[in-house]
C-alpha cells in the first residue's frame, strides 16, 4: 500500500491544449512534483488556480507561495520560475491569454488606456477562483458556449478586481536604450546570436554594464532571454503545424533534443505533446485513439 501511495505522490502529468471557443489562449492542466520551471518569461499572461498543494515561484527577486484555492497572476514578459513548495508538489489549472486579448477586453470595459498589469502575483478570491475552474472545465469537455462565456467573464472579473494599467516607464537612460537595442538584436538573431562582447559593442555598451542593465530590465541574462524567445517562436511554429525537428532548426536549437529540453523546462510539456494537443481542435475534435 505504501508503494502505491508513494507512486501517486510522485506521479506527474500535464496536458496543454487550445480550444477555438477560448481564442488566443493556451490552457494547461497539470500536476508537478519534481519538475522545476527554469526562469523564463511568456509573451502572454499566466493566470492560474492552485487546486492542490503549493507552488513556489520567484518573481522579480521575490519568492511567492501559492496554496490550494489561490490564484497566480503573472504579467507578460515578466521573468519567473516555478517549483513544488511542499514534498507532494502541486496541481493547477492555467490559462495563458495573449496581451492583445486582455487589452481588448479591458478597452471594452471602459478601463484606462494601457496594457493591464497585475500588481499582486498571489491572490485569494474565491469567486474568481470558482469562475476559473468552471471556465477551464468547460473548455476541457469541449462545451464551446460555456467555455467562451465563462472565460470572457473570468477575464473581465480579473481585470476589474485585480488589474491596474501598467505603470508608465521612466524615460530611458543610456542603459535602458542599450537594453532595448540589445533585445531587438536578439529578436533578429535567433539562428546566429552574437556573443556578449559583440552584443555590447553593437549597442555601444561595456559587456558587464550591459549584462547588469539587461538583467535588471528583463529579469534574465541575455542568454536566458534568448532561450525564452526561441521557445516562444517554437510554440507558434508548432501551432502552425511544422514538425518539431524542423521547428528546432528554424529557431536556432542545435537539434530536436535541445528543443525538447528547453521547451519542457519553460512550457511544462514536450513540444510534440503540445502540438498534438493543439492539433486535436484543428480537425474539429479529438482524434480517434
Amino acid at each position: 500500500m505504501r508503494r502505491c501511495d508513494e507512486a501517486r505522490v510522485t506521479e506527474e502529468r500535464a496536458r496543454f491544449w487550445r480550444h477555438p471557443a477560448v481564442p488566443e489562449t493556451d490552457l494547461l492542466k497539470a500536476r508537478y512534483v519534481t519538475h522545476r520551471f527554469t526562469r523564463h518569461a511568456h509573451d502572454g499572461y499566466a493566470i492560474g488556480l492552485i487546486v492542490e498543494g503549493v507552488e513556489e515561484f520567484d518573481h522579480r527577486g521575490s519568492l511567492h507561495r501559492a496554496g490550494t484555492g489561490e490564484l497566480v497572476l503573472v504579467d507578460a514578459d515578466t521573468a519567473h520560475t516555478g517549483q513544488a513548495g511542499v514534498p507532494g508538489g502541486w496541481a493547477y489549472r492555467m490559462l495563458y491569454p495573449s496581451v492583445a486579448l486582455l487589452a481588448g477586453i479591458a478597452a471594452e470595459l471602459g478601463g484606462p488606456p494601457g496594457t493591464p498589469h497585475f500588481p499582486r502575483q498571489v491572490v485569494r478570491d474565491d469567486h474568481v477562483a470558482a469562475l476559473l475552474a468552471r471556465a477551464h472545465r468547460a473548455a476541457e469537455r469541449e462545451d464551446a458556449l460555456s467555455a467562451s462565456t465563462l472565460s470572457r467573464t473570468l477575464f473581465a472579473r480579473l481585470l476589474t478586481r485585480h488589474a491596474t494599467p501598467r505603470p508608465r516607464s521612466s524615460p530611458p537612460s543610456g542603459g535602458g536604450r542599450a537594453v532595448r537595442e540589445a533585445i531587438g538584436l536578439l529578436h533578429d538573431s535567433l539562428l546566429d546570436p552574437p556573443t556578449l562582447d559583440a552584443l555590447a559593442d553593437a549597442v555601444g555598451a561595456r559587456p558587464f554594464a550591459l549584462l547588469r542593465a539587461f538583467k535588471e530590465a528583463t529579469g534574465l541574462p541575455p542568454h536566458a532571454y534568448l532561450t525564452s524567445l526561441r521557445v516562444g517562436r517554437a510554440r507558434r511554429l508548432l501551432l502552425s503545424g511544422l514538425p518539431p525537428a524542423r521547428v528546432a532548426a528554424e529557431v536556432g536549437f542545435t537539434d530536436q533534443a535541445h528543443l525538447n529540453r528547453h521547451f519542457k523546462r519553460i512550457m511544462g510539456v514536450p513540444p510534440a505533446a503540445y502540438q498534438r494537443a493543439a492539433g486535436t481542435y484543428k480537425n474539429g475534435g479529438p482524434r480517434a485513439s
